[in-house]
């Protein structure tokens, strides 16, 4: 964690070289908000290194030699391991995860504010839409009662409009908005403003700098969200006309770590406890790192399989922590049971 620490510290320096108004306290800050997130993600490494770490301990002062004389078998001496690494994802899982959510979220609005001076932002509800959006021109919020096509297609929607010095100088009804690269498209337009009647049009297009991606992306990212609260906004983000893949995927993955954990103590026990026979440290261990960076390579691409729609969102995040699981598996029975 403090190698990670440092390369993220080091990171932000570069970003904020050509950034105003970033003092060293702030990137530190940002730094150990972070921090927790990052943890989480190198929680399988961890328990990967850690057992095998303890394994090859007890192997160098035959402690494993004089168990297993004992009359104990592997399984008999993993469980305590296979517990505790349980026990520990579920900690993370339960009380580490939502103070991790928090903060990562705070590490975003700073990111925001400090670096990506992003001046969009989308709040969801059940039956609301509202978009905010600030361009050279102005202020403009729009809202609307309904979402189709992740975004593209708005219904029942009211454009506030508000000049650089936040005075509102006028209303755009329409019944249908639908975006296009640089201007929303309005049907059965309404235009009111400030000591002025109101005009009706069939059709109007409004300039936006708006993009679908940046709508899609104004979402609150999965990683800022709890555990806890991650199944009440999937069902807000459907029920606005939303995809929910992303989130669902990133719930789903949080659910797989304590097995995900598990896995991690079999595949160090499987690179360690040969070692008591036939020697080899040194490949064993190399052995056991290339594991868990192929391991962690196959879950990105499994993943991108998963919200691309080629592999059921529940599958895809499943099928790391299983897939690892019974490789742990197999080559225990193999090793030890023959």
């Amino acid at each position: 964690m403090t190698v990670v620490f440092l390369i993220d510290f080091i990171e932000l320096l570069r970003r904020a070289a050509d950034k105003d108004g970033i003092s060293l306290f702030v990137i530190i800050q940002m730094v150990l908000l972070r921090l927790p997130y990052l943890a989480q993600k190198l929680l399988p490494f961890i328990a990967l290194f850690g057992g095998m770490l303890t394994f090859f301990k007890l192997t160098k002062t035959s402690e494993l030699t004089v168990i297993r004389a004992a009359g104990v078998s592997v399984w008999q001496f993993l469980l305590p391991s296979m517990f505790i690494a349980f026990g520990i994802g579920m900690l993370i899982l339960t009380v580490v995860n939502p103070i991790s959510a928090a903060m990562q979220a705070q590490y975003g609005q700073m990111e925001s504010k400090y670096f990506d001076k992003r001046s969009s932002f989308l709040s969801i509800s059940p039956s609301d839409l509202w978009l905010r959006q600030v361009d050279d021109d102005g202020l403009s919020v729009i809202h609307a009662r309904g979402a189709q096509n992740q975004g593209i297609d708005l219904t029942d929607v009211i454009i506030f409009e508000y000049n650089t010095d936040d005075i509102f100088t006028g209303r755009i009804d329409a019944s249908r908005a639908k975006l296009f690269p640089g201007y929303w498209e309005l049907q059965n337009v309404v235009i009111t403003g400030p000591n002025k009647p109101a005009e009706t049009e069939s059709f109007m297009k409004l300039e936006t700098s708006l993009t679908v991606h940046q709508i899609q992306e104004s979402f609150a990212s999965p990683k800022t969200l709890s555990f806890w609260d991650l199944p009440e906004f999937i069902e807000t983000l459907e029920l606005a006309g939303f995809s929910g893949d992303r989130h669902r995927l990133h719930w789903y993955s949080l659910m797989a770590g304590p097995i995900l954990m598990i896995a991690m103590v079999l595949v160090a026990a499987t690179f360690s406890l040969r070692s008591i026979r036939h020697g080899h440290t040194s490949l064993m261990v190399i052995g056991g790192i290339a594991t868990g960076f192929v391991f962690y390579f196959l879950t990105d691409i499994i993943y991108a399989l998963g919200l691309s729609g080629s592999l059921p969102i529940a599958l895809a995040a499943g099928i790391p922590a299983i897939a690892i699981t019974l490789f742990g598996l197999a080559m225990m029975f193999h090793l030890e049971d023959g």
